[in-house]
Formats: C-alpha cells, structure tokens, sequence
C-alpha cells in the first residue's frame, strides 16, 4: 500500500491520463484503416477511363475519394483516394464531372466531432495545469506539500543512523573536552542553572580543512541523545528572495519545538560572511539571511536548551557580529595534531586493517608533522591500496613509507624516461638541497633524497623535523633560505647553467625575505614595522581592495631589503658548495647508483660535513647594545646541567637561580659566535645557545611534509 501511494503521487498517474486522453482524441477522429492513396495522375485517369462508378470530393483536405467499378491491382480494392494542389482543383472537378460516374459524385465539407474538437482544445491547457502543479508541489520535496519554499532543509539524524562517538575522535582532546561539557548542558541543565550559569548559546569549531570539525559535531549527535539538526550554510540561500530567513526561521522553531536539541550549520561561512562593501549592490539575500540567524540566535530563551554547533574554515572573514559572546559564546580551534595526537589518530584509522607486526604508528607520527586528521587517513588508506595492489595481506613499513610519499609528493611516475644529462642535472639540483641544510645549523635534518620522478618533479628532498614547531626564529628563516636556494647555486657552481627547475624555490624563497621586511620586522633598514595589509577577496565581503600604506621610497627600501636578504642567502649555499664540492659528488654518484637515499646512508655520505658558524649577534638597531645576560634557566634544564657536569665528574654547576654562568664559554675561554655593533665584543646571541648543541650531521628520521622543490609544478 505504501508503494501504491507513491505512484499515486508520482507523475506517473499523470503520463497514463494525458496517454488516455490522447488516445480518445484520435479515436474520436476516424478508426480504422482509410482507402488506398494514390498518385494524381492515376486517378485523374481513372475517372478519364470510366472506371469509377463513384466520387467523392472533400472540400478542405482537397483529397477525392473514388469507388472503382474493380480492383486498381492486385494488392489495393476498389476504395482509392488521391490529392491535389489547390490549383488544379477545377482540373479536378470538370474530370469528376465528365467522368459521370454511375452512382453519381458528391461534394463533402468535413465536420469534426463536438468530443474531438473539445478534447484537442483543452488538452494542452490541461497538460499545462498538470505540469505546473506537479512540478510547483515536488519543488520543495513533497508531492502534497505546495508553496514550502520557506521550509528548512535541515536533516534529522535518526537513532538509527551509524553512531559517531567522541571514542572515535583522535587527536582534539581539548575541543573534545569542550564538547563534552555541551553535552552534559543538555542533559542536566538544572546543575548550571543552580550556580546561575548559563548554558551557551552557539559553539563555533574552526581550523584548517581536515581537521575533523565535521567529526566533532557527529560524535555530538552520536552522545548528546537529543534532536540534532545538520544542515550546510549554503542550504540557506535560493533564488527566490526571502527565502534563507524564512529557512533560518523555520529551522529554529522546529528546535525549540523539540528542545533540547542541537543546530549544526556546516561551512557557515556560506552564510555569515562580513557584510560590508562588496560587488554591485542593491538587495542582498545573504545579508538578510544572516541578519535573520543574529536575530534568531540572539533570541532564544535561556531556558530552551538549544544550542547551534557551526564549523568553518575561516573564521576571520565572519562578520562580528555572529562571534561576539551571546552568539557564539565558545570559539573552538580545532588545529592539526600533534605527535601523540598524529599517533592516536593513526590508531583509529588503523583499526581494521591488518598491520605487520613490526609496524610501528609512532615512527609514522614523527614522519608526519603537520599532517591533518585527513591526511593520516589517506595515508592508511593508500597504504592499504598498495599492499591490495602488490597481493599482500599485511600493511608493512614499506607501504607506509610509499603511502606518506605519494601524499606529499604524488605517485611516482615509473613511465617517465630520462636522459643521463637531466638525472645528473636532478641529482646536483637535490643534493645542493640536502647539502645545504646539512651544513646548516638551524635547519632540520634531511631524511631523504631522490631523483626518482614523483607527480610533476623530477625529483625532490625531505627534511624531517625533530619536535612540532610553533614559531620560527630568523636564523631558522635564514638557513630555510640558503637551503631553499641551494639547488640553484648547486647548478650555477657545476654546470655554470641553471635551469627554469629553481622556479618555485626562487619564488618561495623571494615570498619568504618580503615577510622578513614587511611583516615580521628582521630588516634593520626598515625597522619592527608592518607594510601593507593582507589582500582581502572581494566575494568574502571585505573592502574591495587596499591602499598601499607606504611611500615609493619606503618600497624602493623593501626591494633593497629584499635583494639584501636573498643575496646572502645565495652567498652563503655557495660557500657550503664550495667548501664540500667533494662530497656533492660523492652524493652525486650515490644518487645516480641508488636513485633514493634514506637517512642513514645521507648522513655517511655526509660524514665530513662540519655545522656552520653562528651568525653575529642581530640587533634591529645599530642604536641599540648586545646583553649580555642570557635566559634564565629553567628547572628541567638547572636539572639537566647538573646531572651532565656530576656525570662527566667536574662537578661545575652552571648556574644560579637567575640564569648567570649560562654565558656559554667555550672551551678555551673564548666566546661563540660574534657581532660587532658599535664596540661591543664578540659574543653568541642567547637564540643561538641550542643550535651551538646540535649534532654535526643528520643521522635519525624524524618526520615532516617534504619541502624545498616537492612543488607539483616544478621540474625538481
């Protein structure tokens, strides 16, 4: 029965009544099969040869319909009939007239039928009505449903549905916990309200794509244990006028109708863009949409225990007016993980699948640093793919290995020949890559090397961080510099003709020395200033643009700047090129014999490679002076002091409570480093202490995204 009732309001029923009514149509104009047709001239000789005894002519249809005396032929009967052109029609008659046919002639004006002449008039007017009916009454999904256009599009996760849990999240415990306790809002509202707190009235998830906001609000719905409402921003806005408020209004009241319940808006930033100056002009149904949701989320009464869940990925474009606290009272980050989330999120994801049982998830989360949640499951699942591929029925290190390379770098291009002279050209181009941040000291260690073709590079190198970083120094922006640009100097020094394969180093280099000036204030020229201002997308509903803040004399000064910096970043990669020419080689051959070098054979290659000195003491001012009090110590490495110097026997504690004896002396007494500004001595600057530590080559993998030339779109 149920069936029944859906073809029932289907169009079904509609084709079958329009068919009918076509078909009586047609039966009401003549059955049966009509008399044989003719050509003209036949019948004309017909009537000429005596061979009619009757005649009719059908004025309108200009058609003649003669009764032979005997059969025309052998497959036609004496009923024939014949047409002509209006013009010959007296022709016609005078040879119907002479022909006296013995049962006389007629002439005959056609009359249809009353039902056929009503029926072939209302037909396509009906056809039109059932049209516009059926199609206005399904618009909105329902065959009885008219004029719902108004009606919100937010899906109700049924009990049934596959739960989601917050066991099935990794890596987000703090936005976690945080959804925890709107868990526990909802479900004993009575012990907030008894200490006058109120329950929140928007939760906003925020972060990189892939990060697992979405997950977070489906492992909501699987523990909240009340109505959850999921619906995109984008399912707000029509085409028809007024339509995203009446769905903003419609889907609040269907909650507070059924409190407690939970909103989800996924991608929010289809609706809640900044308003403000924008293209054209005029009516705009995204600012009503989005003035309609402030109002309704602004409205709602304490006590009604709806809250609104949103997630985006851009929180800096919302209008403030949507964030500000009695909206969106908490502000969640969902950021990428870190190592132990990397690792647990690695756990879940492994979960059904068979792992060797040497394979170890820790070493994959230090391969992986910034990595989303997203990222860690492609790198299973393309694990999985290869061991599926090559006939195993484990998922070993090996395909670990491939799977996190072709996620950072793309399949490898096993088809792609190259000549002898390119696979040289790739393999100094890289090992000027690897050289480099090996003989650097603030860059991090290089894990893997090859020229094997990879997505749209020839060939590229991994240098895999030991801890997850936060914040880069500007010795560390440097030394990424002259890493980045050893590819480059490696083919000026040995072929003394580069290539277009340094495009992408040269352009991320270049975009990372206009920061230093402009934005992260490292030029002593232009000072600890901001230049310029991000650029703004007009469809974001920002300003259409920015005026530049600055003279030309001051961007004379930013280019100088930056040339300066890339120019000693070049200097320097072609020291350590120069200096370790033979060892480039060395690489060289390795490369060209093995096709990919892991960590362990780059660091013997790299055996002599010594770390460079200590860049001088950098002051944003020439005005300023060097102190010389270092940082104090803290207790963890007051500890670590003093159980080095007692294991080593001497028993110098370095160190009092506020951090002196930290001045880091040499051996002989001589200070590290050095800087000369204005008279003062030569002396390590306090950032540098750690790096002083470092060991002299790579020896271990640590874990990182390739960089340097891993651009899809470059050569190298």
């Amino acid at each position: 029965m149920p069936r029944l009732k859906r073809i029932a309001r289907g169009p079904t029923v509609w084709i079958v009544v329009a068919l009918l009514l076509l078909l009586l149509a047609f039966q009401a104009f003549g059955g049966g099969r009509g008399p044989e047709t003719i050509d003209t001239q036949d019948g004309l000789e017909l009537l000429a040869d005596g061979r009619v005894t009757q005649a009719r002519i059908v004025d309108g249809d200009q058609r003649v319909d003669l009764t032979l005396a005997d059969d025309f032929d052998d497959d036609t009967g004496t009923s024939v009939q014949f047409f002509y052109v209006e013009q010959r029609g007296e022709e016609v008659i005078e040879a119907v007239s002479a022909a006296a046919p013995e049962q006389g002639f007629t002439d005959e004006v056609p009359q249809g039928s009353i039902l056929g002449s009503l029926l072939l008039n209302l037909l396509p007017i009906l056809l039109l009505v059932g049209l516009f009916w059926f199609f206005l009454a399904n618009a909105q999904g329902g065959g009885s449903r008219v004029m719902q256009f108004g009606k919100s599009k937010a899906k109700l996760v049924s009990k049934e549905a596959p739960k989601v849990t917050f066991a099935d999240v990794a890596g987000a415990s703090e936005a976690v916990e945080e959804l925890r306790e709107i868990k526990e809002f909802l479900s004993e509202p009575a012990k907030f309200q008894a200490v006058g707190a109120k329950i929140p009235k928007g939760v906003l998830l925020y972060g990189q794509p892939g990060t697992g906001k979405t997950l977070l609000a489906r492992a909501v719905a699987g523990e909240a244990g009340v109505p959850f409402y999921s619906i995109s921003g984008s399912d707000f806005v029509e085409m028809f006028v007024g339509v995203g408020a009446s769905r903003v209004r419609d889907l609040f009241e269907q909650a507070k109708n059924n409190a407690p319940a939970i909103i989800f808006v996924d991608e929010i930033d289809a609706v809640g863009r900044h308003r403000g100056a924008g293209m054209g002009g005029g009516h705009d149904e995204r600012e009503q949409t989005l003035n309609q949701l402030l109002v309704e989320m602004d409205g709602f009464d304490v006590k009604t225990n709806v809250i609104l869940i949103a997630a985006t990925n851009r929180p800096d474009i919302l209008d403030p007016a949507l964030l500000r606290p009695g909206r969106f009272d908490r502000q969640i980050a969902v950021d990428p993980p870190d190592l132990k989330g990397r690792e647990a999120i690695l756990a879940v994801h492994a979960k059904g699948k068979p792992m060797a049982p040497d394979t170890d998830l820790a070493t994959v989360a230090r391969r992986t640093p910034g990595f989303s949640g997203a990222d860690l499951a492609n790198v299973l699942n393309e694990a999985a793919l290869l061991a599926a591929r090559t006939g195993l029925t484990v998922i070993s290190d090996t395909e670990l290995d491939e799977a996190i390379d072709r996620v950072l770098a793309g399949p490898q291009k096993r088809t792609r020949v190259m000549s002898e002279k390119e696979r040289k050209i790739t393999a100094y181009h890289e090992g000027g890559h690897a050289l480099v941040a090996a003989a650097m000291r603030h860059t991090d260690p290089v894990s893997k090397v090859t020229i094997l073709p990879r997505g749209r590079a020839l060939g590229y190198t991994m240098v895999l961080p030991v801890d997850d970083k936060y914040s880069t120094t500007r010795n560390e922006i440097l030394d990424q510099l002259a890493y980045a640009l050893g590819g480059r100097v490696a083919e000026e020094i040995v072929f003394h003709d580069p290539t277009t394969g340094a495009s992408n180093d040269i352009e991320k280099a270049t975009a990372t020395a206009r920061k230093m000036v402009t934005q992260y204030g490292m030029s002593e020229r232009v000072g600890a200033i901001q230049l310029g201002q991000p650029t703004g997308e007009v469809f974001m509903g920002r300003d259409m643009g920015h005026q530049r803040d600055y003279s030309e004399g001051v961007a004379e000064i930013v280019d100088e700047e930056v040339r300066r910096i890339i120019e000693a970043a070049h200097d320097e990669a072609w020291e350590v090129l120069q200096q370790y020419r033979d060892v480039l080689d060395h690489l060289v051959l390795e490369l060209m014999e093995k096709e990919t070098l892991n960590a362990e054979q780059i660091a013997e290659v790299f055996a002599p490679v010594q770390k460079r000195p200590l860049r001088p003491v950098w002051l944003s001012s020439e005005r300023r002076s060097v102190s010389d009090r270092p940082p104090v110590l803290s207790a963890l490495e007051r500890r670590q002091m003093n159980g080095h110097a007692n294991g080593n026997g001497n028993g110098a504690a370095n160190g009092n409570g506020n951090g002196a004896g930290h001045g880091h002396e040499a051996a002989h007494g001589e200070r590290v480093g050095g800087s000369r500004r204005m008279g003062s001595e030569d002396r390590m600057a306090p950032q540098d202490e750690a790096a002083a530590a470092k060991p002299e080559h790579p020896a271990e993998v640590r874990g990182t995204r390739a960089e340097g030339p891993v651009d899809p779109g470059e050569q190298h």
